[in-house]
């Protein structure tokens, strides 16, 4: 009896060890895994980097090629080590930072006025057949009018001051905020609303649960461009109108016939334009694989 009892526990004994080592296994194996996907994605995003980096390291050897040999002018096109320079000093003055603060609150206004007035627009012409028909041609017929056009009746309808530049970087983003709206939520499969319709939700739910979510990619989309445009709209509007802002360190640039400050202020209007499109990007991607693993 002392023998079986002894076996027994030895048994149960063996059985918790294999078990443990079991689960060690499968944490080593799940560890493993893990580390493997990190190294892949790492090296993705190295690739990615190369790749983006060549052409800039390529124009920027070019550049030097040319300013070493005086090829042009340093009058006309400064070296990068005197870009270099002025970029350090208005980084470490502040220059750098307080136009990019009062451009970012120029878009962050105009963004959201045009943003939101887009998504409204945009849904009322998705779900409504009628509202496409009436409405569709003149909104296109618009879009095809470059804000440049706009600018001087802009200008007689709210002057040269703020006023003109928020109003300029609203209508950029109202286009394309309303266009992929539109374009999102009129692609819906009709047999979603005809199911909301047989089990009687509000037409404000219609839009909340069935229109968004099922549009949210193509909404986004148009979010991504429509803040691309609005970039792209200020540092029009602070060429044409403005006494501060990135776009403004162009013009002081020109005046000053300091081509490095201009050069300076290119290169941060299109670093910020980069950015904020990558960041937006990576959303949207994120809220693709979102749908396709709902649907």
């Amino acid at each position: 009896m002392a023998s079986d009892a002894t076996t027994g526990f030895g048994l149960v004994g063996t059985l918790g060890r294999d078990r443990a080592e079991g689960r060690s296994r499968r944490r080593e194996a799940g560890w493993a895994r893990k580390a493997g996907w990190v190294w892949r994605m790492a090296r993705m995003g190295l690739e990615v980097v190369l790749a983006a980096a060549a052409l800039p390291l390529l124009l920027l050897s070019f550049w030097h090629l040319v300013a070493e040999h005086h090829w042009v002018s340093n009058l006309i096109l400064p070296p990068p080590s005197d870009v270099w320079r002025t970029f350090r000093e208005l980084l470490a003055d502040g220059t750098i930072a307080e136009n990019l603060a009062i451009s970012g609150t120029r878009v962050a206004k105009g963004f959201a006025a045009g943003g939101l007035l887009g998504l409204l627009l945009g849904t009322a012409l998705g779900l409504s057949t009628a509202c496409r028909a009436y409405l569709r041609p003149t909104f296109i017929s618009l879009t095809q009018v470059n804000l440049l056009g706009w600018i001087p009746l802009l200008i007689l309808m709210f002057g040269i001051d703020e006023p003109l530049k928020i109003a300029a970087i609203s209508w950029a983003t109202f286009l394309p905020v309303t266009f992929n709206t539109m374009q999102g939520i009129a692609g819906i499969a009709p047999k979603w609303f005809e199911l909301a319709r047989v089990y009687q939700v509000r037409r404000r739910d219609v839009v909340w649960r069935v229109a968004i979510p099922a549009a949210l990619p193509s909404l986004f989309t148009g979010i991504r461009s429509g803040l691309g445009a609005a970039w792209m709209s200020l540092v029009l509007v602070e060429l044409v109108a403005s006494s501060e802002g990135i776009g403004f360190m162009v013009v002081w640039g020109r005046q000053l016939f300091q081509l490095d400050l201009v050069l300076v202020a290119i290169i941060v209007i299109g670093a910020v334009g980069l950015t904020l499109d990558g960041l937006l990007r990576a959303v949207e991607w994120r809220l693709r694989r979102w749908q396709g693993a709902a649907a």
